[in-house]
């Protein structure tokens, strides 16, 4: 018996800057998704724990035919690309899908991705659909989102730009934010408004414009570096992580199992860092709760379940008193 070829599956990044709203907005195309149909979902962190998977883990049912790989430690493009084409060579042979999502780190570098995707080898297997860029309007006064490279960047392969979070911004902003657009020649580019994420499945239908040309980058290689998420935990109960790059710090935790926490103090916690983005899954007294926190918003939503307590902190510089605020977190 030969295993089918998998081929043409259409293909959709969905990118933005930290705190955009990307993980709420691909819940969302979750709601959307046909029902029959096979989704993988490829998703990429910044910090080297990984909490993105465990967060669309426990918010999808286990007969929704969703499959999902994470590659954490940093832009998922370095080392020529390798971590990022074992996880995605062993999601598409699981998954089998009708469509593939891939959301890279907020600090990524989407453009090389897409160069990923174009070899030779993804040029039968993949079908390059549109590319979803989520912004928000307020940033484009602020040059320390305007002056970033992975920024401009991910706005610039954009085949649909969506402003999420617009009930935030005033018409002020909204303008600046079209005069960005109209200053470096990007207001052909379909504009969208929403708030929470709200994307429309039919955004994402169509081949991208953008065409990839040669570009060297340089990262560290990672390629060899044995990360948090896959080491095993020690006797402590717990591992910790570092990270840094494009102007910003990251620290995170995995947690032992046996280790059960109370989720009003986690909940006080989480909303005291001083933090651009917290995301967590933890096992707690009163069961499992998913954390997801930015400089606009507080959330906390109860899980199916989760292998493992797990959080992941991106700041400008993180704070050693944190872990002893965590300890502090834990049952008695």
């Amino acid at each position: 018996m030969t295993e089918d070829k998998i081929l043409a599956v259409p293909t959709n990044i969905i990118t933005g800057f930290l705190g955009t709203g990307k993980t709420s907005a691909i819940l969302k195309l979750l709601e959307q998704k046909p029902e029959g149909e096979r989704w993988a979902i490829l998703v990429n962190e910044f910090g080297e724990i990984g909490v993105d998977g465990s967060l669309f883990s426990g918010r999808t049912e286990k007969d929704q035919r969703v499959f999902i790989k994470e590659v954490p430690g940093g832009c998922m493009c370095c080392a020529s690309g390798l971590p990022m084409q074992i996880a995605l060579n062993l999601l598409l042979n699981q998954a089998k899908p009708d469509r593939l999502l891939i959301e890279p780190t907020g600090l990524g570098h989407p453009i090389e991705v897409l160069q990923v995707l174009s070899n030779q080898y993804y040029q039968t297997v993949l079908s390059l659909e549109k590319t979803i860029t989520l912004v928000d309007a307020r940033h484009f006064s602020d040059t320390r989102y305007t002056e970033h490279e992975t920024f401009n960047q991910q706005i610039r392969i954009a085949d649909s730009i969506v402003a999420n979070k617009s009930d935030l911004a005033n018409a002020q902003q909204q303008q600046t934010l079209q005069q960005y657009l109209k200053e470096h020649q990007y207001n052909n580019k379909p504009l969208y408004y929403t708030e929470y994420g709200a994307l429309e499945l039919n955004w994402l239908n169509g081949k991208t414009a953008y065409q990839c040309s040669p570009k060297n980058h340089s990262h560290q290689d990672k390629a060899n570096k044995a990360l948090a998420s896959d080491q095993p935990l020690p006797k402590a109960g717990y591992i910790k992580a570092l990270n840094q790059g494009e102007g910003y710090q990251s620290v995170g935790w995995r947690f032992s199992p046996e280790l059960i926490f109370d989720r009003d103090k986690l909940d006080s916690f989480i909303r005291s860092i001083a933090a651009i983005r917290v995301k967590a899954v933890f096992i707690t007294k009163q069961g499992v709760w998913g954390f997801n926190n930015t400089e606009d918003g507080h959330h906390m939503l109860e899980l199916d379940d989760c292998l493992e307590s797990r959080i992941e902190i991106i700041a400008r510089d993180v704070c050693d008193s944190w872990q002893t605020q965590l300890d502090k977190c834990i049952a008695s």
